[in-house]
């Protein structure tokens, strides 16, 4: 397929209650290379999200009692969907979020992954045999466990894998028997409402799933409204905690992000080392949650890798991102970039090294390395959200993980060594949510639990994982 065929403009409406409507307020999506719109929405408000959370709670009950194979009909037809039109799903992810082409068609890829694995899921939704007769009281007694679908999801997702990691709350919602209302990011929701008139053909009851891109009335009430019995957030630190503490009584999921360390060892194999970390630090200009950010090496190959990962870093195509062999474009808005452009000054000015890039071009930012970095400055103690790493070198293995470990944030790790104490020493005392062995933290496959510590958030999405929030348990005691 030629993906640097022009897209026609096109217009869409948002999905509200299993019904495709139009607003008042028109919404333009601007293709972060181009700078051209390429479609335009709606933003839903009150009036929208109060018809799609009275049509959820009308089907509440059709929905809970769905049986399973019609649950993995339905995912699956979905699946499938996604798939036959996979080349045009990630021209339109490319052309809304300047994600280059064949990251854009592994991320429509994984979404339909992420399909199949819900529908599996949802033929084993989890219950249990309970003795009782552990105590005097319990003698004669017996308990069955079954979990039940918790009410109305609220979703929220970023911009960054727009079709991902909504589809990581719509796909276990519909396996686990709950509606949700999803909001996409503004700036990215073309790809969400393409998958909504996937939905739409299948026998999901209409208004198991609303898509609404939402001004910011109807986004807080998604957080506040007890109607909601979970809110699932994606995105960052500052707003993630905040609606926690707005939240009320429901169940929350945080995934936040964060500053994703790398540790390479001795032992490593740095030529298969420095492969992989140029991917992790630089795809999607490092607008990824488990972006490899901050580097440490063994003083006894830094120079060594320091100068070939430069190098390698150098070969990274840059350009359009609907053309196969682009490897790195623009960020998603001109704001972040000019944010990111100022946090490599800062360091600069503040005594860091810059190795390779640093500068900017509208919404483009140079790959970039610095190294001779402290703990103060943004590139380093905050999520960078762009193209930019930090590289140091330590002494000990120990040394190492502490450095990991002086961040705020916890989410994913990556350390390079063929050292099985240095494995198992990096599991038990990394803290994050995942340490990943011999490849970068930006390892994520769909159905592991995926969440971090500290600043990083709170729970695990990962199908499995994602339906368990989504659950009670009742026993019945008999």
């Amino acid at each position: 397929m030629n993906y640097t065929k022009q897209v026609n403009m096109q217009h869409y409406k948002i999905y509200v209650g299993g019904e495709f409507v139009e607003t008042q307020n028109k919404l333009k999506v601007v293709d972060p290379f181009t700078q051209q719109v390429f479609a335009t929405t709606y933003l839903g408000g009150s009036e929208e999200l109060e018809m799609a959370i009275k049509k959820a709670e009308s089907i509440k009950e059709e929905l809970k009692n769905l049986p399973s194979y019609k649950r993995y009909e339905i995912l699956m037809q979905i699946a499938n969907e996604m798939k036959s039109n996979r080349d045009y799903l990630a021209t339109v992810l490319c052309n809304e979020s300047a994600k280059p082409i064949r990251y854009a068609l592994a991320e429509i890829d994984r979404a339909v992954q992420t399909f199949i694995v819900a529908a599996e899921e949802s033929k084993r939704l989890p219950k249990e045999y309970i003795s009782l007769d552990w105590t005097i009281a319990g003698e004669g007694k017996e308990g069955i466990v079954k979990y039940f679908p918790l009410g109305l999801v609220a979703g929220i997702a970023p911009f960054n894998f727009p079709m991902n990691l909504a589809v990581h709350k719509i796909a276990p919602a519909i396996a686990a028997g709950c509606p949700i209302i999803l909001k996409p990011a503004s700036s990215t929701p073309i790809s969400t409402l393409e998958l909504a008139k996937i939905i739409d053909k299948t026998a999901l009851p209409k208004g198991a799933v609303s898509i609404i891109p939402m001004n910011r009335l109807a986004g807080n009430q998604l957080v506040t409204d007890e109607r909601f019995k979970l809110l699932s957030f994606t995105g960052s630190p500052l707003v993630g905690w905040e609606m926690k503490r707005n939240a009320g009584k429901k169940k929350v999921v945080l995934e936040l992000g964060g500053n994703a360390a790398v540790i390479i060892t001795p032992s490593a194999n740095i030529e298969k080392t420095i492969v992989k970390c140029v991917v992790g630090g630089f795809a999607y200009s490092g607008q990824v949650c488990i972006h490899a950010q901050r580097f440490y090496v063994h003083e006894s190959v830094f120079e060594k890798f320091t100068q070939e990962f430069v190098e390698a870093t150098k070969k990274l195509k840059q350009g359009n991102p609907k053309e196969a062999a682009t490897d790195i474009s623009s960020m998603i808005d001109e704001e972040n970039a000019k944010r990111v452009e100022a946090w490599i000054y800062e360091a600069s000015q503040q005594g860091a090294t810059v190795l390779l890039g640093g500068k900017r071009e509208g919404t483009f930012v140079e790959p970039t390395i610095i190294t001779n970095t402290t703990k103060s400055m943004n590139v380093c103690s905050e999520e960078i959200f762009g193209p930019v790493v930090t590289i140091e070198k330590y002494s000990t293995f120990k040394e190492a993980v502490a450095l990991v470990n002086n961040s705020d944030f916890g989410l994913q790790a990556g350390v390079f060594t063929n050292e099985l104490s240095e494995s198992d020493y990096a599991f038990n005392n990394i803290d994050v949510g995942g340490v990943v062995i011999n490849d970068i933290p930006t390892f994520r496959v769909d159905h592991m639990p995926y969440g971090g510590i500290k600043d990083s958030g709170l729970g695990r999405e990962g199908i499995k994982y994602a339906i368990m929030d989504m659950m009670e348990a009742k026993i019945l005691v008999k």
